[in-house]
């Protein structure tokens, strides 16, 4: 049995036939595969069979005085004399027990099919919640990662680190730089920044050979170890207000901090 008969079988798709519930579409595609199929020709008369002997099994029988009891009754005050069925009388009995036995099975294979529909949902959401939770671990994973790369980088006996404070316009500030000669990497951690107006911000920068570098904007909502450009031979760190968006030239008369890097 090939993987796309299987497939099919699977899908319940058959049972779904029987009792009348495929689509005008479903219907064309489970008749050519019982047409074209002996697998599913072979499985569909067995679901066949099966229902057979379940409405045998379930057929409930009317009372046999019941229609003796309904003709008696006519005849006592008949409008059109009425003889009592003889030829069709078993018919009679058999298509009302199949009619409620076919009630029965239908309403239990909606049920099972429902069921099994429900359990498959379900599955899918467990499916994708461990998903969902291999790309937390993955996520989390990384970022312990860049983490220890941190703490090594300031554990290293070559990292040197200088406190930056702010000065009169600026008292609460505090940012500490760390900075790697030799693996010539930069890092700057902020601990405190005083609020400024929304139009403002501030931009740390570094002296190179008589001109201002911007290195970044600070920002205290960001308040975590923070990359910023490493250069080589900078004599010193500082920190300025600067519009919003920060600034192509230091506006060094807005200086709130600076520190010396000799």
């Amino acid at each position: 049995m090939n993987e796309k008969i299987n497939t099919f079988l699977n899908s319940g798709l058959l049972e779904k036939y029987l009792l009348g519930e495929t689509t005008s579409a479903e219907t064309e595609m489970v008749e050519s595969y019982i047409s074209k199929s002996p697998e599913v020709q072979n499985t569909y008369n067995t679901l066949q069979y099966n229902l057979e002997v379940v409405a045998k099994s379930n057929a409930v029988e009317a009372p046999k005085d019941i229609l003796n009891n309904i003709l008696d009754e006519l005849d006592e005050k008949p409008v059109i004399k009425l003889n009592r069925p003889k030829k069709y009388r078993k018919w009679y009995k058999l298509s009302v027990a199949a009619s409620v036995a076919a009630l029965i099975f239908a309403g239990s294979s909606f049920y099972f099919y429902a069921q099994k529909q429900k359990l498959s949902k379900e599955n899918q959401v467990v499916v994708d919640e461990i998903f969902d939770l291999r790309g937390d671990i993955a996520k989390n994973n990384k970022m312990l990662d860049n983490v220890m790369r941190q703490l090594l980088k300031l554990n290293n006996p070559e990292t040197e680190k200088y406190i930056i404070t702010g000065n009169e316009r600026a008292k609460d500030l505090k940012t500490v730089a760390y900075i790697n000669p030799k693996e010539k990497t930069s890092m700057i951690d902020v601990v405190s920044l005083p609020q400024l107006p929304e139009e403002q911000c501030y931009q740390i920068w570094a002296e190179l050979q008589g001109k201002m570098v911007s290195l970044g904007i600070l920002n205290e909502a960001d308040r975590k170890l923070k990359n910023i450009p490493y250069l080589e031979d900078a004599l010193a760190l500082s920190i300025t207000i600067e519009p919003k968006g920060g600034n192509s030239v230091a506006s060094l008369k807005n200086s709130v901090a600076q520190i010396s890097l000799q």
